[in-house]
């Protein structure tokens, strides 16, 4: 049962990495960029619940509530702030420039934590307890904190493939990815549209903040560090640009890393990472990735 044990933990951390991925993988479908300060932005949300729950400790449902809304908003503002701030300048820059500019952004919110928030760890306390379930006699337990990951994750999931099919946004974010001249030659404002894509992918990284520190409670200014990476490399493992292959390549991360460290807990992100030079070696798109042609 062990085996069962670890697929659930893996589905659990799975689904962190794809709210996390489809941050990414939203930013570069559109924008193509990459937002490297991703990850830093859920630990700010995680910090903005933390302080938010401790404020209002008298009813863990009222503060988790309050807190996860709070974060959402804080870095909702966050990641439109730096769009427009470290980004917008430099749309028409050449990569390199983009990439340089977001570590620096990474690096400035990681120590802006520390000055704020030191560096001792904080004990997060999960938004639904401690408490579990039991399954099949009670040879399986499943923390109310990894039930309602993986139900976050679907619901987000399908609101996302919802939003971007049916409404007039995500249209418009659409036919940004396809080609930003022709969108804005259709009357579309495409500033605005990608700003509502880091807001969208800002609060997504909030929401994931409070779950991941919900199922691991150190918080610190480089907890997302990690997980950001990984978010990543789970964005481009199943496609990066696909809905879908964000959730896709997150779950199947998280179940990899989980039996990786089931087996040996040194060598697990090693396997992660080295899961993912296979697969790009035999698919360079990722799983559900796309080849573009370019155009000569």
């Amino acid at each position: 049962m062990s085996i069962l044990n670890n697929l659930i933990n893996g589905i659990s951390l799975g689904s962190v990495y794809a709210i996390i991925a489809l941050g990414y993988t939203m930013v570069y479908g559109i924008a193509k960029m990459l937002n490297f300060a991703h990850g830093d932005i859920i630990m700010v949300g995680a910090y903005i619940c933390f302080f938010t729950m401790s404020k209002m400790s008298s009813s863990l449902l009222v503060g988790a509530v309050a807190g996860t809304l709070l974060a959402m908003a804080v870095c909702t503002v966050l990641g439109v702030v730096i769009e427009r701030l470290a980004y917008k300048p430099l749309r028409q820059a050449p990569s390199l420039a983009v990439l340089i500019t977001a570590i620096g952004v990474s690096y400035f919110l990681q120590n802006s934590a520390l000055l704020l928030w030191t560096s001792n760890p904080k004990s997060f306390t999960s938004v639904v307890g401690t408490n579990s379930v039991k399954l099949l006699g009670g040879q399986i337990t499943v923390t109310y904190a990894a039930l309602l990951t993986v139900v976050v994750c679907v619901v987000v999931m399908l609101g996302l493939t919802w939003f971007t099919g049916n409404t007039k946004m995500g249209k418009a974010m659409r036919a940004c990815s396809e080609d930003k001249s022709a969108a804005q030659l259709m009357g579309i404002d495409v500033n605005t549209t990608i700003s509502m894509t880091f807001a969208i992918g800002s609060a997504l990284a909030a929401v994931a903040g409070v779950l991941f520190c919900s199922s691991y409670p150190n918080l610190m200014p480089t907890t997302g560090s990690l997980p950001g990476i990984k978010a990543f490399t789970a964005a481009v493992f199943g496609g990066i640009g696909s809905i879908p292959g964000a959730l896709l390549g997150g779950i199947l991360l998280g179940i990899i890393e989980i039996f990786a460290k089931a087996f040996n807990t040194n060598i697990s992100d090693a396997v992660v990472f080295l899961v993912l030079i296979v697969v790009l070696l035999v698919k360079p798109t990722g799983l559900l990735g796309k080849v573009v042609r370019e155009k000569v």
